[in-house]
């Protein structure tokens, strides 16, 4: 009968106070989960983020599948074309200043 008794003893100070900073941590643990379900602005944004990189690796991934599938005249074709704009862009600058150039000496002719 004493072995029973010791059992059910009463918590010493040291032991209730464990108990309540195990039971202050548990709510804390549990009010911090509900505010992040109750933030449904954060819920979005984690979504739109992760959204946002599934397309981006999709698009990544497609753009690697295209450029593997075309032949190589036609990759080689593409670049030609790509350095050959920076000089349409010159030349067109160019030609557009020697319009306004020359335009504005055929008026300073007539004054």
């Amino acid at each position: 009968m004493t072995d029973k008794s010791h059992s059910h003893s009463t918590p010493t100070p040291e032991q209730l106070r464990e108990q309540v900073e195990v039971t202050r941590d548990k709510l804390g643990q549990t009010v911090e989960a509900l505010a992040g379900k109750a933030d449904v602005k954060a819920q979005a944004q984690q979504k739109a983020a992760k959204v946002k990189s599934q397309v981006q690796d999709k698009a990544a991934h497609a753009l690697q599948v295209a450029q593997d599938k075309t032949p190589e005249p036609v990759r080689r074709a593409g670049h030609a074309v790509g350095r050959g704009h920076g000089n349409q862009v010159l030349l067109i600058t160019g030609g557009v200043a020697a319009l306004g150039v020359f335009i504005f000496m055929r008026r300073s002719r007539r004054c």
